[in-house]
């Protein structure tokens, strides 16, 4: 036995309207036509579906069983049409991301997984950059957006033609002293250090936080060692070679053995941001991506945007 799938909806009216008439009135056809189609569908199930009577039409006990199939059918076939609609709707492309490493470490490459479910349209490339070099591909649309930082005394980068920022975190900074500095001071305050400050690279996110915190100390001195990464300044702080500030995003993924973290009045904190061109017609990969990153950052928070 071979039923044609096409007949069902049908059969399907019948059983809805009561009768070959009233069946084709809703199917708008002639009611012989509804009639040839179920005469058709009969033969192929070798039963009859309809019991026939001066009031309309009884339906069978196959034909029960062919009208049950028919509403599986057309519930599968409405899911799906919905599953097609929404997924015409989801942003699909590609876009390219720049940033630094401790929001692409500590913050993106979690999320990644997350990123493949909900922007499953959306192929994503990073690249992991300086500051200066985020900007200039951002400029050059060699990136569709970039994520920075900046110390609070540093004001931030003209942000140029067709070009938007979204502010994602507001990361402090963090004393990093060698352990058992607290145990040696008892309170720690950055004015009583009597150890020496770690050189920081000028390239480093925490060059101009290191110079601002240490101004309020005016006795502090630094050692001839430079820093770029936050790995080897840990390093070298759990050597006892010196202090220094580090964000505190920063220090979720790297190890602390050696040393001690203080999260004191006065150290401020980092403006981390996103920021990317908008064109005449916004590009919904880049804007979808925008509001992940967005959510991603601050979950629950409206993020503010300039």
């Amino acid at each position: 036995m071979r039923i044609a799938v096409s007949r069902l909806p049908f059969l399907l009216q019948i059983a809805r309207s009561g009768g070959v008439l009233a069946a084709a009135e809703a199917l708008n056809l002639t009611p012989s036509a509804v009639s040839q189609q179920l005469a058709r569908l009969e033969d192929e199930v070798g039963v009859p579906l309809v019991i026939r009577n001066p009031r309309g039409v009884t339906m069978t006990a196959a034909g029960r069983e062919l009208v049950e199939l028919a509403e599986s059918v057309e519930r599968e076939v409405n899911e799906a049409a919905l599953r097609v609609g929404a997924a015409s709707e989801l942003p699909s492309g590609s876009v390219r991301l720049g940033s630094f490493h401790s929001f692409m470490s500590g913050v993106l490459a979690p999320a990644l997984p997350a990123w493949r479910t909900e922007l499953a349209g959306v192929q994503l490339a990073v690249l992991e950059a300086d500051r200066d070099a985020l900007l200039r591909g951002l400029r050059t649309a060699s990136l569709d957006l970039v994520v920075i930082e900046r110390d609070e005394s540093v004001p931030p980068p003209p942000l140029g033609p067709g070009v938007r920022e979204v502010t994602l975190l507001e990361d402090p900074w963090v004393l990093v002293t060698p352990a058992g500095t607290q145990a040696t001071m008892g309170l720690v305050e950055v004015e009583r250090l009597r150890l020496p400050w770690l050189e920081v690279d000028v390239g480093s996110g925490a060059h101009h936080a290191a110079q601002r915190v240490r101004a309020s100390a005016p006795a502090s001195f630094t050692t001839p060692h430079r820093y770029a990464s936050h790995q080897f300044a840990l390093a070298l702080v759990a050597a006892g070679e010196g202090v220094t500030v580090l964000p505190q995003l920063s220090l979720r993924e790297l190890s602390l053995d050696g040393v001690e973290t203080h999260e004191l009045p006065g150290l401020g904190v980092r403006h981390i941001t996103l920021r990317y061109r908008v064109g005449r017609k916004p590009d919904p990969a880049t804007l979808a991506a925008v509001e992940f990153l967005r959510r991603l950052a601050t979950p629950g928070e409206p993020s503010g945007e300039h």
